[in-house]
């Protein structure tokens, strides 16, 4: 019998030593919110929804279907390092962020070297047809393509865990879970391509 993944009790004295910090990362539609929060309980660490930190300008943009760009990011990824940086062994932070480019990705761990990255993968087909079912949301199904064409894959880089994004939720946290306690957080996939 399969135990709920609520039920995992996670001493924070087990986790890696040297992470204090998860960004749960990805193109829209990933599943970044509902893994992100599912984390965070199994943890015990703070949640922070990345969206919730966006400009009212970025968010009514991003409504009307017109791309951010870096500079439209660049406050949002401030208030984002802010909520890292704080982040420590045994008071730690999940954060959902689609940190989309290598360069928001280095913002952020300039706020918190002891960052890693859960990088949800899901193929542009199964992500428009994600945000499409999301109604009321404010992101555009017609932002999915520009997600895509300005993801630079994580894969390869230090502190990052990439997970296919269409397995159960209780799974995804379950292998964060894992990695958080393995004995070094380095890089790792489940097999699914990069």
């Amino acid at each position: 019998m399969a135990v709920p993944i609520f039920w995992i009790i996670m001493d924070s004295a087990i986790l890696h030593p040297s992470l204090s910090a998860v960004v749960v990362m990805g193109v829209s539609g990933c599943g970044k919110s509902s893994v992100g929060a599912a984390c965070a309980d199994a943890m015990g660490w703070t949640m922070h929804e990345g969206d919730a930190y966006h400009a009212p300008e970025s968010i009514a943009k991003m409504r009307a279907g017109t791309p951010l760009t870096d500079a439209d990011r660049a406050g949002w990824l401030e208030r984002l390092a802010a909520l890292l940086a704080p982040a420590r062994a045994g008071h730690g932070v999940v954060l959902t962020c689609s940190a989309l480019r290598r360069s928001y990705r280095e913002r952020l761990r300039a706020a918190q070297p002891g960052l890693g990255f859960v990088f949800l993968r899901l193929d542009y087909a199964q992500a428009l047809e994600r945000v499409q079912a999301r109604p009321g949301h404010f992101f555009s199904p017609a932002l999915v393509a520009d997600q895509f064409a300005t993801l630079e894959s994580p894969v390869g880089e230090p502190q990052v865990l990439a997970l296919d994004a269409t397995l159960p939720v209780a799974q995804l946290v379950q292998e964060t879970a894992r990695w958080l306690r393995a004995p070094a957080a380095t890089p790792l996939s489940n097999g699914a391509d990069a």
